[in-house]
């Protein structure tokens, strides 16, 4: 039996036609509009020379609209690839250019793209449509295409079939209750996509909010939720939030908080428990490329500080003879679209090199104790140092910088840049810097954290900048 996601939408129009599907700002989407509006847009996207294993990139608002446009990709076959918005037009080009679109779905043309562009309103104002089916479908096809960057910056698009998203998703055929969840990722990032996937699975319905807690409490109360996710920054602001207002808001439909990186505090944990006794607390690690690798179930989350947990259904993990966990599963990514040498770099032997380093003790449970790569993890995003430093050094008051990644609570890590002056410019501050970056990078890549040396610290032979070195300097102060 060939697994095809884009029988879901199909198959939810059918079963629970006017239930919510998806919600943003006020606005819903039934499973049954959701579907129409798919095969309105796929019809579309066909007569526009689409057709299976053709990309298409998505640069549009994070908002409903762009649902419609995921579905109908999915079901012509097409690998569907969103790409954040709050990346410059220059910051974008590269990544478009490497994907080799055949469309570029966007509110306004990217100059230098190589490739047809269509407006999104055009789409949706498609004409109805007959139930589309993709000819030659098969579950290992590319599903979607999610872009990252390697150490350097250099664009990687990470491919996820359909049989991958599926696993990663399906939540069984003995589940007799919809999951309503609240989502604080924006549409371009795969976790919005995996957790809507994971509630439409079950014919329930996505909310989508930003990442302020009053905006998430509220879609909870409106949805009547009984799921939340959160990373640890979010969801230390919601705690602070209840804290500031206990009792506004009835939030006891709420069955699952879920929270995960790398690093979870245990007093965080903790919090959670208490403020939300009747719910189960979860801890998920995952990535992009592996989907999800371990969770620490709501028993153990007290009795296991700092660990992410044992390994979920289906995954097997290892520690390299270097210390690097690996991670073999059916989850897995196919690979990086067009980039054999990067693919077979993020591979040994078919396990996956996660490039966190691991422990596993003698239960089976995971603890996270650094990181092999310079690629900073902060809120869920990757940031590459080199990309922050390019920009960085145009700035006339800085000589030389590194970008380093500072363990934080909240963040997971923070970005943080150790600057060596130049001595003919007054130094900015912090602020300042930002507002250098704010044209130049996304609001996530800028540096959260500034700090002036007399010198950077090098290898003697080389000359590369010590950055674990640069890391101890700063947690010793």
């Amino acid at each position: 039996m060939t697994v095809h996601l884009g029988e879901l939408f199909r198959r939810n129009a059918e079963v629970v036609p006017g239930a919510v599907a998806a919600a943003m700002g006020g606005r819903r989407i039934t499973h049954a509009e959701l579907d129409d509006a798919a095969n309105r847009v796929a019809a579309r996207l066909r007569a526009l020379g689409v057709g299976r294993g053709d990309r298409v990139v998505c640069w549009m608002k994070s908002g409903l609209d762009v649902l419609p446009i995921f579905a109908a990709a999915t079901k012509l076959g097409a690998v569907f690839a969103p790409l954040s918005t709050s990346l410059g037009p220059d910051e974008a080009l590269p990544f478009v250019r490497h994907a080799r679109p055949v469309l570029v779905v966007a509110e306004r043309p990217i100059e230098g793209a190589d490739a047809p562009f269509e407006p999104p309103a055009a789409l949706l104002a498609a004409p109805p449509a007959r139930d589309v089916v993709c000819a030659g479908a098969r579950d290992g096809d590319p599903h979607v295409l999610f872009f990252t960057s390697g150490s350097t910056g250099r664009p990687k698009g990470v491919i996820v079939s359909h049989r991958a998203n599926h696993l990663r998703t399906y939540q069984g055929v003995f589940r007799d209750d919809a999951e309503h969840s609240v989502c604080m990722f924006p549409l371009f990032h795969m976790a919005a996509y995996t957790l809507a996937l994971s509630a439409w699975q079950t014919g329930g319905s996505i909310t989508f909010a930003g990442a302020g807690a009053a905006e998430l409490l509220d879609a909870v109360v409106a949805a009547r939720a009984n799921r939340l996710y959160g990373i640890p920054a979010v969801w230390a602001r919601i705690l602070e939030l209840l804290d500031r207002e206990p009792g506004a808001r009835d939030l006891s439909s709420l069955c699952a908080v879920d929270t995960g990186t790398s690093a979870t505090p245990v007093e965080l944990l903790r919090a959670l428990k208490e403020r939300f006794p009747w719910a189960r607390a979860r801890v998920y690690y995952g990535s992009t490329e592996a989907g999800a690798c371990t969770a620490l179930a709501d028993a153990d989350l007290l009795a296991r500080p700092g660990s992410v947990g044992r390994p979920v259904a289906g995954v097997r993990v290892r520690v390299s003879a270097g210390g690097e966990l690996e991670v073999k599963s059916p989850l897995l990514f196919d690979g990086y679209f067009d980039d054999a040498d990067a693919t077979a770099a993020a591979f040994d032997d078919g396990w996956y090199r996660t490039g966190d380093r691991a422990a596993i003790d003698g239960d089976g449970y995971v603890s996270i104790v650094g990181r092999l790569t310079d690629l900073i993890r902060t809120g869920g995003e990757a940031v590459a140092p080199a990309e922050v430093e390019a920009v960085l050094r145009a700035h006339p008051a800085i000589a030389d910088v590194a970008v380093v990644g500072v363990p934080d609570p909240r963040w997971g890590e923070i970005v943080c840049a150790v600057a060596v002056a130049d001595p003919g410019a007054p130094r900015p501050d912090l602020d300042e810097l930002q507002g250098f970056c704010a044209a130049r990078l996304a609001g996530f890549k800028k540096p959260r954290r500034l700090e002036w040396t007399a010198a950077l610290p090098r290898t003697a032979a080389t000359g590369q900048v010590q950055r674990a070195l640069i890391v101890q300097q700063l947690l010793a102060r």
